[in-house]
């Protein structure tokens, strides 16, 4: 009885590592036989990702992405993708990693894994003009006589409806949208990431709307990958680690936000 017991024992623990194998994954054994590092993002939020007049995606985390790839060895291709598939693109296959300004939450943890956050943003009000005096802070858009909006599928959505839920809220498929509507008039409110606010009030809201720049959340920015990689991640963490240590992300940072010079390939 002993030996049967001791025997189904063993037989359980090949099967549990035979089945720990078949979802094991390797994506930097992926990345090195292919020889390019594929990156999901949606070039759409700047100054992360966006498009020049050439057409071309550009942003920090695409320069991010370059100096990723060149200490892989490897080509970069960058895969444009709707933020709203963009998790389960990663999932499927379409990319090895999601660079594209995504905040570190519980919720999308439960499906991927992150590593260590590189930026610390919030949310941050774009406000029709008229309300200037009126309104001095989220609490004070917390009134039904309100139109609020923000990105359809993003933490801005979701810090709105949780912190001014009275409010009439509207989503948009992407920021542009909701930056346009504020300056027509169409909306009372546009709540988005810091960032992104202060870039759009930059181009285009200086006399048509107010940036109420503190910002109402705290939210960090990590790269995501698929579960089950903790290869992967270990070298990405030390990939972070690394370019703080040598200055490559001050030089990146600076370039993005405390430069506007960018701004000239998209105007």
């Amino acid at each position: 009885m002993k030996k049967l017991s001791l025997l189904l024992v063993a037989a359980l623990a090949v099967l549990a590592f035979s089945a720990g194998s078949v979802y094991a994954v390797d994506t930097l054994a992926e990345i090195q036989k292919r020889g390019v590092l594929r990156v999901g993002m949606e070039p759409g939020y700047m100054p992360f990702e966006l498009t020049n007049q050439k057409g071309e995606i550009i942003g920090f985390d695409v320069d991010m992405a370059k100096r990723m790839a060149k200490a892989m060895g490897v080509k970069l291709e960058l895969v444009s993708t709707a933020w709203d598939g963009i998790i389960p693109a990663l999932m499927t296959g379409k990319f090895d990693i999601i660079m594209s300004g995504m905040t570190l939450t519980q919720e999308r943890n439960m499906t991927i894994n992150f590593a260590q956050p590189y930026i610390l943003i919030g949310q941050s009000i774009l406000l029709k003009k008229e309300l200037a005096g009126e309104v001095q802070s989220y609490k004070d858009l917390n009134d039904p006589k309100y139109t609020v909006a923000s990105k359809l599928g993003t933490t801005g959505e979701q810090a709105t409806k949780r912190s001014i839920p009275k409010a009439k809220y509207i989503s948009y498929e992407t920021e542009q949208e909701g930056v346009i509507e504020l300056v027509n008039g169409k909306i009372d409110a546009f709540i988005y990431d810091l960032p992104f606010n202060a870039i759009a009030f930059a181009q285009k809201g200086q006399g048509k709307v107010v940036h109420l720049d503190q910002p109402f959340t705290r939210e960090p920015l990590a790269w995501a990958i698929r579960k089950g990689d903790p290869d992967f991640l270990n070298w990405l963490n030390n990939f972070m680690s690394q370019v703080k240590y040598d200055g490559v992300y001050e030089k990146i940072y600076n370039k993005w936000f405390q430069d506007d010079a960018w701004l000239k390939e998209i105007q």
